[in-house]
């Protein structure tokens, strides 16, 4: 193997810096940035190619260490352990550090009992890499993300999930079209909003449903709420709401309770 790169100028540590920064970067290039040795080993299980990895041996878990001889030997390349840090996005990065793009796959075909998470307007990417790993957690049928929101393979969002973002089918629309093909596809929408005279324990959450999520700050828009299907989360302290991503487990887990 040729000898690591060393300098913080390499143009190749500068894409790197760029990519994982920049959604137009990613998004131009085709590319998805996947660090860390649980979430490369996920996305590799997923089916998601190697096209470009990048280690560090000096940084390396245990986890890493394991992983490192299953990825193929022509597409590494080695990056000293101040080259490494540049291009990393973490505090106490692992040395592993994968270039993938996603692969094809259609929507999955949905079962009568499918679960489906809808997020409105989710910007901030811890929630959204929470969310998708409580949905995996779950056995969740997909995500649809209106409009931009987010970046779901943003490395931010990747790390929150700890790489279940791999296991959980996406799908980026429009408003419009997404709630036409709910409809048509005879989806129950539950919204969850805070002034819901229902609670969550109280709607039934089997059969088609797709939960419904918005901002913290905004909630979801008047056309996504349904009076007769709303839930709300009770709150008997002074907090009004609770994080998007902790409303989000509580309602999942009670309807897979229900679906059990």
């Amino acid at each position: 193997m040729p000898s690591p790169i060393t300098s913080l100028q390499n143009p190749t540590v500068k894409r790197l810096v760029r990519l994982r920064g920049s959604r137009r970067v990613r998004e131009g290039e085709g590319r998805v940035v996947i660090e860390g040795a649980r979430e490369v080993s996920r996305a590799l299980a997923a089916g998601w190619p190697p096209e470009e990895v990048y280690l560090c041996s000096a940084l390396w878990s245990p986890e890493a260490a394991q992983l490192a001889p299953q990825l193929p030997l022509s597409a590494i390349t080695e990056l000293s352990p101040e080259a490494f840090a540049k291009v990393s996005g973490r505090e106490h990065p692992d040395g592993v550090l994968l270039l993938s793009r996603p692969p094809h796959s259609d929507w999955p075909r949905l079962p009568e009992q499918a679960l489906l998470v809808v997020l409105h307007g989710l910007e901030k990417p811890g929630n959204v890499g929470a969310i998708l790993r409580t949905v995996d957690g779950v056995g969740a049928d997909g995500v649809l993300i209106l409009g931009r929101g987010a970046d779901p393979y943003s490395p931010n969002v990747i790390r929150a999930s700890q790489g279940s973002v791999f296991n959980v089918p996406l799908r980026q629309t429009e408003e419009a079209e997404a709630l036409a093909w709910l409809e048509q596809e005879g989806f129950t929408l539950v919204a969850c909003t805070p002034d819901a005279p229902r609670t969550f324990w109280e709607a039934d959450l089997t059969g088609r449903v797709a939960l419904l999520l918005g901002t913290e700050h905004e909630g979801l828009p008047a056309h996504w709420r349904r009076d007769e299907s709303a839930v709300s989360i009770p709150m008997r302290g002074q907090a009004d709401s609770l994080n998007v991503g902790v409303a989000a487990a509580v309602v999942l887990y009670e309807a897979l309770r229900q679906r059990h």
